[in-house]
């Protein structure tokens, strides 16, 4: 028999702030978060979908292995993970978690939506087609590929978009310095 600190839901309470104050439960704007910000973010998801999808035995065709592989499940989950935190909260209504549990059953259904879009299945994934408007270039075709470790997937995917957003914050930060000048101009 499984005991519910083998299924509990990962802990996800705020860390207490330097001053003393809880942080705040904020929506999550995955494209304006650093790396800094993104890593614990990346596996606070990846604990929470874990959890989630064993707590109520989802399949693939709502939660697939490379769902963060997929912007549109990214969005989904993280979205629905920050509504369950605050359902959750000691702060909130009793009746929250009905609503939570509300909430959760439409956003059932939008999963299935997307990852049927989207293309990934239990054992093997491929980018989502992206639909090519008048004048644009059509992409290359992406291959399926086999999903063989999805853990060893997950953290070479969180490890490549960390080096993607350090990049991005050095350009942004060598834009933002100019050119140097000299001192006696």
């Amino acid at each position: 028999m499984t005991s519910f600190f083998d299924t509990a839901p990962p802990s996800d309470e705020p860390e207490p702030d330097v001053d003393g104050d809880e942080e705040q439960l904020r929506p999550l704007n995955w494209n304006a978060l650093t790396a800094e910000e993104a890593r614990p973010e990346w596996l606070s998801l990846n604990n929470w979908v874990e959890w989630l999808r064993k707590a109520y035995g989802l399949p693939p065709a709502v939660v697939p292995p490379f769902w963060h592989r997929h912007d549109e499940l990214i969005w989904e989950l993280s979205a629905l993970h920050l509504h369950w935190l605050s359902c959750y909260d000691a702060d909130s209504s009793p009746s929250m978690p009905l609503t939570w549990h509300k909430d959760f059953s439409e956003t059932r259904a939008r999963l299935r939506e997307w990852v049927s879009t989207c293309g990934t299945r239990l054992d093997h994934d491929r980018p989502t087609r992206q639909t090519t408007w008048p004048g644009e270039s059509l992409p290359a075709p992406a291959p399926e590929r086999a999903i063989e470790n999805r853990a060893e997937d997950f953290v070479q995917f969180v490890n490549d978009d960390l080096r993607q957003r350090r990049l991005a914050e050095e350009r942004f930060h060598a834009r933002s310095a100019g050119p140097a000048r000299n001192e006696g101009e």
